[in-house]
């Protein structure tokens, strides 16, 4: 996608801030949106396919989100940690309730149990992939104290992605250590995990966003390109506009 293409795609969405009606919930510039770009420099989450590390994907993806929100008007949307200071999940969230945080989205891409990897060797590099699964995921915490908000931002997030054509994945749903989380929306990609202290310690609804999977060799391609980061930022923001507007699933 050429640099046209992309300035493009942020005067669509803030078009689509300035036309979506009045804005009946809140104010976009005084509404506080932390964004939390998942992991850190020292503790980088998962490993791609290719061998790159998570946090890499998350910070970029993050600055995007930020970026396009910021086009759309909400201003005081930040980056919880923008220099990498490997926070605990739970200091993420308590910087984001100190700044008066009413949404908390936290960024981070997917991987899957040891059981369901290959390995492979290309000039003498061997790397471990899963290609048995691909698309989003979003979480939310029960232990949220703005839990059913939570739950319902998920939602308006879900549905933006599936707008945008993605697909989500399963496969944290299914019988295995690890994984079994409710899936609690099963058209939009919800699942609920109470014990995700970046979401549970927020003051504000948060909601965890799994973009796509790293580890499968096909996704992880689409997740290093242009189109798909405008997809999953351009999809975040409309779901932010329409929490302002005051919609709800």
């Amino acid at each position: 996608m050429t640099r046209r293409a992309l300035a493009a795609g942020w005067c669509l969405i803030t078009l689509l801030a300035a036309t979506s009606g009045a804005f009946a919930g809140c104010l976009p510039a005084k509404l506080v949106v932390a964004i939390d770009a998942g992991h850190g420099p020292k503790a980088p989450g998962a490993t791609s396919a290719s061998g790159v590390a998570e946090y890499h994907f998350n910070l970029r993806l993050a600055g995007q989100v930020r970026d396009a929100l910021y086009a759309a008007g909400f201003t005081k949307a930040f980056l919880i940690d923008p220099t990498g200071l490997d926070l605990p999940p739970a200091g993420r969230a308590k910087r984001a309730n100190a700044a008066g945080t009413a949404l908390l989205i936290s960024i981070h891409h997917d991987s899957a149990q040891p059981q369901f990897f290959t390995s492979e060797t290309v000039g003498g590099t061997t790397r471990r992939f899963c290609d048995h699964f691909a698309g989003y995921s979003l979480f939310y915490s029960g232990r949220n104290r703005h839990a059913d908000d939570s739950l319902a931002f998920a939602r308006l997030i879900g549905r933006q992605l599936r707008r945008e054509g993605l697909p989500f994945t399963r496969h944290h749903a299914a019988d295995v250590p690890g994984e079994r989380r409710p899936l609690v929306d099963d058209e939009l990609g919800v699942y609920r995990y109470d014990g995700l202290a970046v979401l549970h310690a927020a003051a504000s609804p948060a909601v965890l966003v799994e973009a796509g999977v790293i580890v499968n060799r096909t996704e992880e391609a689409e997740l290093a390109g242009p189109t798909r980061q405008m997809q999953t930022a351009r999809a975040i923001t409309r779901a932010v506009v329409n929490w302002c507007a005051g919609q709800r699933p």
